[in-house]
């Protein structure tokens, strides 16, 4: 009976003894938010060329919240550990097997920069520690239809490119593209009463036919006319086509107008 207590003694040395040797040859891989870029994350860093400390990341995260306790933070050693990871980082490590997309608002709006899997490198200028979101994988949320009458509204919007007489008059522009008229006093309006409804989409490319939404410079806002292929109509000292409206740092969203228009 010794001897045989010995020899599974000395067995179950053996084995502890493989079993570390595995865990040490392993290569690291996503561990959850333990301050350490591992594989199969995105990280955030507090400084420039991946210095500071980390902030790391296995899942899209549409707002990180701003106060302790509850916000994201940075976990790593170094400087910037702590704080609220919102508007604080300067660079990132992408070590997701998927391109990763910063956005400059929360819930995946505004201004974005995107990093290639395996990809390090600085925040842009108007990301730099104004980073409020990020989305691993696809960044246009699927795939939406074009509003049944998109086509005979995008006409009628193109018809008017280079036009004057449309300055201040956005929402009106577009309940004009679809033939109708007063149905909102504002862009303002039209959006909260969109929002109301839980119609505005954020993270996804409008469809043509979509009004797209921004908060401008005055309480009115702003209201563009989606004609596919991320690209827009708007009014303005002249009616003009934009393929950046989406980096704009006011963009809100998009919604489906009122079947009833």
């Amino acid at each position: 009976m010794l001897h045989l207590r010995k020899g599974l003694a000395v067995a179950g040395i053996a084995l502890a003894m493989t079993t570390s040797i595995l865990s040490a040859s392993s290569p690291a891989s996503a561990a959850g938010r333990d301050g350490t870029c591992d594989s199969g994350e995105f990280c955030y860093y507090y400084n420039s060329n991946e210095a500071g400390s980390v902030s790391d990341f296995t899942e899209s995260v549409d707002d990180y919240g701003t106060t302790q306790p509850t916000c994201y933070d940075f976990k790593g050693a170094g400087a910037g550990k702590g704080l609220c990871v919102k508007n604080n980082a300067a660079s990132v490590w992408n070590r997701t097997s998927k391109t990763v997309t910063v956005y400059f608002n929360s819930d995946f709006g505004g201004a974005t920069q995107s990093f290639a899997a395996g990809a390090k490198g600085n925040l842009n200028a108007t990301l730099k520690n104004n980073n409020a979101s990020h989305k691993i994988g696809s960044t246009d949320g699927g795939s939406f239809p074009a509003d049944p009458r998109a086509s005979s509204a995008i006409a009628w919007a193109k018809a008017r490119l280079g036009h004057t007489d449309w300055n201040g008059q956005c929402e009106a522009f577009v309940e004009g593209a679809f033939g109708t008229q007063y149905k909102f006093g504002s862009a303002t309006k039209h959006y909260e009463w969109q929002k109301a409804n839980g119609r505005i989409h954020t993270g996804s490319v409008p469809p043509a036919g979509a009004a797209v939404f921004f908060t401008s410079t005055t309480a009115d806002g702003h209201v563009m006319l989606s004609i596919g292929g991320n690209s827009a109509i708007s009014t303005g000292p002249s009616v003009y086509q934009t393929s950046t409206f989406r980096q704009r740092s006011d963009y809100l969203g998009w919604a489906y107008v009122p079947s009833s228009w």
